[in-house]
């Protein structure tokens, strides 16, 4: 099988299903600022390496949480009562559950937040406040689709949830590291 169809040269992909939409249509925006968000994970992971106990959980963390975006992607992917309905993961409060008990987990060894942070600190740091920010937009073009179509309360609360579980991350990078959080000062400070 090629890698080239050629049947998206006219400006229209497949969903999952066999609908034809635009690239340019709110349900692709949405799963593509996923698959950018799932790209920023796989280059914090590749920083995170498995040189310390906290950067190998990070890794371990970052490269399960790669494999809920394609179910994330998936889900976006597939209007309900797609003809492929049963080959879809929906994404549940489960999923929610999930990330909530990896952020009480990752956020439980973090210093209370004394002032806001900028993104910074280590390289492994930097990189999961880049892919915060990336999931924030992913989050806005979720939240977009939604307003038309049909997206699941608990797809929008997981993505929300994920961009938290990237900051408690970024923090705790710089504290495994002895890195202090790179605190905000305001012009009048």
């Amino acid at each position: 099988m090629k890698l080239y169809t050629k049947t998206g040269d006219d400006g229209s992909t497949g969903l999952f299903g066999g609908t034809r939409v635009r690239k340019d249509h709110p349900r692709v925006a949405a799963y593509g600022a996923v698959d950018e968000l799932n790209a920023a994970l796989g280059l914090a992971a590749a920083a995170a390496g498995t040189g310390t106990e906290v950067e190998g959980r990070i890794r371990s963390i970052l490269v399960d949480l790669q494999s809920r975006l394609f179910d994330i992607g998936a889900d976006l992917a597939s209007p309900p009562a797609t003809k492929h309905e049963t080959k879809v993961v929906r994404i549940t409060p489960d999923h929610v559950a999930e990330i909530e008990a990896a952020i009480d987990e990752i956020d439980a060894e973090n210093e209370p937040m004394r002032h806001f942070v900028l993104p910074g600190g280590t390289e492994l740091a930097a990189r999961l406040h880049l892919a915060r920010t990336v999931c924030r937009r992913a989050e806005r073009e979720i939240v977009s689709l939604a307003e038309d179509e049909t997206v699941s309360s608990a797809l929008i609360v997981c993505v929300n949830r994920l961009s938290d579980l990237l900051f408690a991350m970024a923090r705790r990078a710089n504290h495994a590291a002895g890195v202090a959080d790179v605190a905000w000062v305001g012009r009048g400070e």
